[in-house]
């Protein structure tokens, strides 16, 4: 069975660069260059796991994303998180090599960074795909 981690990160990314308006909201990255620019967003954890059937190959995939900001409070982390979710949350997704049966997020959590100044709101989505054929 192939991975699906790098082919899900390349189209959640490609996905959140093309939209002007998080764009202009925020920048999207896999790593975050030194020093980043606030707020923006990282790819951060993916845990795989299998989720195949009888005639099926399948992967049920956690899909971090880290938003990062340093508005005095949770408000600019709240609007990116929103802008995301309408982006992927049960939105059609094409990913190389795998056929997309859901994306939706799970959960996220707004909290203060141990700097003072940042706030960070980790987002999980779930992701499940079947290996194309």
């Amino acid at each position: 069975m192939a991975v699906a981690a790098w082919p899900l990160q390349q189209a959640i990314i490609t996905r959140l660069r093309a939209d002007p308006a998080l764009t202009a909201m925020c920048g999207v990255y896999d790593e975050a260059p030194e020093p980043a620019p606030y707020p923006h967003i990282t790819v951060g954890e993916v845990i795989e796991e299998r989720l195949d059937t009888h005639d099926a190959q399948g992967l049920d995939v956690a899909f971090i994303l880290h938003i990062w900001s340093k508005y005095r409070g949770y408000a600019e982390a709240a609007r990116i998180l929103s802008h995301v979710d309408r982006l992927l949350d049960r939105q059609p997704l094409e990913v190389d090599g795998f056929h997309v049966i859901s994306i939706f997020r799970e959960h996220h959590r707004m909290m203060r960074d141990p700097d003072p100044d940042i706030r960070h709101c980790p987002t999980r989505f779930r992701v499940w795909l079947s290996k194309e054929a």
